[in-house]
């Protein structure tokens, strides 16, 4: 697992102006990428309970959500496809993962993007 997120894992970052167009390449392509990546997110989760717990969360959330899915959430303008990627990436999130925190807390790895989900 890994391995796939440090090497397989790439979404390239393209100027806003460049895949506003939705039928263009670039902005296909992107759009492919990120949803590869959400699905090896919600495979790396599936192992919660046989894989540490603080290993999963590195992988999945420190390397993958922080380092490749937020960058391009973060570039999608706010509006439908916004909130879709975004409850796309909640849904993976095991709901053990929740289940000690105190009321209005979240894990330390998901604070931007628990940021983003405010705005």
């Amino acid at each position: 697992m890994k391995k796939s997120v440090e090497e397989d894992v790439f979404i390239p970052l393209y100027p806003k102006s460049t895949v506003e167009d939705k039928s263009s390449v670039r902005s296909k392509f992107q759009e492919r990428r990120f949803w590869s990546a959400v699905k090896l997110l919600s495979n790396v989760v599936l192992w919660d309970g046989i894989v540490q717990e603080d290993k999963l969360r590195d992988l999945g959330l420190s390397k993958l959500l922080n380092r490749y899915l937020l960058l391009n959430i973060l570039n999608t303008p706010l509006g439908p496809d916004n909130i879709k990627k975004c409850d796309k990436v909640v849904a993976c999130l095991p709901e053990r993962w929740f289940q000690d925190l105190k009321g209005g807390s979240t894990l330390p790895e998901l604070l931007n993007f628990s940021q983003h989900l405010l705005q």
